[in-house]
């Protein structure tokens, strides 16, 4: 029965302009980050597969290949402050909506 009680509150508030509004932000993140992050993170296995472009020296004995791979840490750190940066503002919008409903 509290479950039934529960599951309707949520429902209530799943239907409020804000949780909507919520959602549909979090969505418009991270879906293209999450796009762009496995594009990126996949490029490095299919070229140095299927290609010899990666193989190309950089500088002296480095090749392409390890300063793209180098790349995807810095790329993984730059995504990780964007979500913590953006999730601060998902948290301060999900004390609202608690708030409201309280």
């Amino acid at each position: 029965m509290k479950a039934q009680v529960q599951a309707k509150r949520y429902a209530d508030i799943a239907r409020t302009p804000k949780f909507q509004d919520l959602m549909a932000r979090k969505k418009k993140f991270l879906l293209p980050m999450s796009l762009f992050f496995l594009a990126y993170y996949f490029t490095l296995p299919i070229l140095t597969s299927y290609s010899k472009v990666l193989n190309q020296p950089a500088f002296g004995p480095v090749t392409w290949a390890w300063i793209f791979a180098f790349s995807q840490f810095i790329m993984t750190w730059a995504l990780c402050i964007l979500y913590s940066r953006k999730s601060a503002d998902y948290d301060r919008m999900i004390e609202e909506i608690r708030e409201e409903h309280a």
